[in-house]
């Protein structure tokens, strides 16, 4: 039975492509809560976190970058109207739903979509780590439903008898998710899930009257 080890911050990076590379999964910090990290352009590192979290395989995952240039290892153009809106304010708890190209080969994470919803983090330590192995997942750490984990201690339960290891970052602080917006045709930015974000920040940055909430298909 695979067991699960700790990454400290300092330690050599080498272990944790190793574990990317072959499907295996990150429990990393982000700014609430811990996430389940893979290499979302890797498919059995994708089903490894449908597993653990017991979700349902249509349901796209969110995916945390570094910089915007790492959009183009995604199959998303940077200079697209949704990531213009979403950069103005990156790094923050600021998900943007974002097209993939039509030319970009099938993305994993993305669960057969034509769009994946991605931000670049308010958290330095989590940045750094993005800067070095590219574009990973951030969907919760928890089976569907439940409360995500907070305590490194938590994730031991979670990642028992999966090829996983936990980058730890201390106790987070909890609190509401990312806000996740898309943009509609006219350009107008549509709320599908209340978090961080506020949303009157996004009123400012266009000549559009207002947000429009929504509900969403992604979950955290």
């Amino acid at each position: 039975m695979a067991k699960t080890s700790t990454w400290q911050p300092g330690d050599p990076i080498a272990p944790l492509r190793a574990v990317l590379d072959r499907g295996g999964v990150l429990a990393i910090p982000t700014e609430s809560s811990y996430g389940l990290a893979v290499d979302p352009r890797n498919a059995a590192g994708v089903e490894a976190v449908y597993r653990i979290k017991a979700r349902e395989r249509g349901k796209p995952l969110p995916v945390v970058v570094a910089t915007v240039g790492q959009l183009r290892l995604l199959g998303v153009d940077p200079e697209s109207p949704e990531v213009e809106l979403a950069a103005r304010y990156w790094p923050a708890p600021l998900t943007m739903v974002l097209p993939l190209l039509l030319t970009s080969a099938p993305l994993p994470a993305a669960a057969r979509g034509g769009s994946v919803a991605v931000r670049i983090p308010a958290h330095d330590g989590l940045r750094r780590l993005l800067a070095e192995l590219g574009p990973l997942t951030a969907t919760s750490a928890n089976p569907a439903g439940e409360a995500p984990a907070l305590d490194p201690a938590e994730l031991v339960a979670l990642l028992a008898g999966h090829d996983a290891v936990i980058v730890d970052g201390g106790r987070l602080p909890g609190g509401p998710p990312s806000t996740l917006v898309a943009l509609d045709a006219d350009g107008t930015p549509r709320i599908l899930r209340a978090g961080a974000f506020p949303p009157e920040r996004l009123r400012l940055a266009t000549p559009a009257e207002g947000v429009v909430p929504a509900r969403s298909s992604l979950g955290r």
